[in-house]
C-alpha cells in the first residue's frame, strides 16, 4: 500500500526513523477490521521503505491498543466465510512484525491490551511510560490468546509467569511489566518521548547494517518458533469464537455486567 492509503494509520518521519502511529484515538486505537487489514500490510511497507533505517510504533490519543474491537470480533461470528481472511491476516501481522529487519522501537504511549499486547511485545525495544498497564485479557472473553500472545510471553518472562498472566488475563503494571522483563524500560510520561524517539535516533546514527542483521539474528529462534506454531493458536482462537462463552463474554460488555461462563 501508498502511505496515503492508510485510513487507520498516520506516518511521521524523524530523519532516517520512520514513526508508525495506530490512529483511532477515540476507540482506544481498538483494531477493526480496517486497521487488521492495515496492520497486515505496514510492516512490509516500513521493510521496504527506502528513508528509512528505524520504525517506532505507537499510538495516537491516551491509549497504545485496546485490542480487537469486541463488535467487529463479534460480527465475524455471524459471517464465518471471514474467518479465513482474518486468520490470514493475523499471520501476516505477526510474521511481518518479527521478519522487518529494521530497529523496532515500540514507544508505549498508553495502554496496552490482548493484540495490542501482542503488537507491543513483539518490538525490539519497548519503552513505555509509569503510567501505563498491558495484558492479554483473551480469557476474559472467552478466547485463546492465538494470536501470539501464548507464543511471545513466554519466551520474555519464562513460561511459569507467562502461563499466571494468559490464563488469568491479569493486569500488569508497566514497572511490574518491565521487572519480570516483558517491556525493556520504564520511565516518567514526561520522558517517554525522549526516551523512545531518542533511542530510535541513536540507532538510525548508528552501524544500521550492523544493528540490522544483530536484530535477524537474535529473532531467528523465535521466528523458527512463530512460523512453526502460529496457526494452531490461530485454529484455537478461531474455535473459541464459536463458542457460548465468547458470546456470553459480548453480552456482559454490552450490558455493562459479569460475564458468567457455563463452559460452553
Amino acid at each position: 500500500m501508498k502511505w496515503d492509503e492508510y485510513q487507520s494509520i498516520v506516518f511521521e518521519r524523524r530523519a532516517r526513523v520512520l514513526v508508525i502511529k495506530l490512529n483511532r484515538p477515540a476507540q482506544m486505537n481498538a483494531i477493526d477490521g480496517r486497521l487488521h487489514f492495515e496492520l497486515a500490510q505496514v510492516f512490509t511497507d516500513a521493510a521496504a521503505d527506502p528513508e528509512s533505517d528505524v520504525v517506532v510504533l505507537t499510538g495516537n490519543g491516551k491509549a497504545f491498543c485496546a485490542g480487537g474491537d469486541l463488535d467487529w470480533m463479534q460480527s465475524s461470528v455471524d459471517r464465518p466465510s471471514e474467518f479465513e481472511r482474518v486468520a490470514d491476516e493475523a499471520k501476516a501481522i505477526l510474521y511481518s512484525q518479527l521478519d522487518l529487519p529494521k530497529p523496532l522501537v515500540c514507544r508505549l504511549n498508553g495502554h496496552a491490551m490482548g493484540l495490542g499486547a501482542t503488537l507491543a511485545v513483539c518490538c525490539d525495544i519497548v519503552v513505555a511510560h509509569s503510567g501505563v498497564k498491558i495484558a492479554d485479557p483473551h480469557v476474559k472473553v472467552g478466547l485463546v490468546a492465538g494470536d501470539g500472545g501464548a507464543l511471545l510471553w513466554p519466551q520474555l518472562i519464562g513460561y511459569a509467569r507467562a502461563k499466571r498472566y494468559l490464563l488469568t488475563g491479569d493486569t500488569l503494571s508497566a514497572v511490574e511489566a518491565e521487572r519480570i522483563g516483558l517491556l525493556s524500560e520504564v520511565v516518567a510520561p514526561d520522558q517517554l518521548d525522549d526516551a523512545s524517539y531518542g533511542l530510535a535516533d541513536r540507532l538510525a546514527r548508528g552501524a544500521t547494517k550492523a544493528i540490522s542483521w544483530t536484530k535477524i539474528t537474535a529473532n531467528l529462534p523465535l521466528r523458527q518458533l512463530v512460523h512453526s506454531h502460529f496457526d494452531a493458536g490461530i485454529a484455537y482462537e478461531v474455535l473459541s469464537n464459536l463458542t457460548s462463552d465468547h458470546r456470553e463474554a459480548v453480552a456482559a460488555f454490552r450490558q455493562r455486567r459479569d460475564a458468567v461462563f457455563t463452559g460452553g
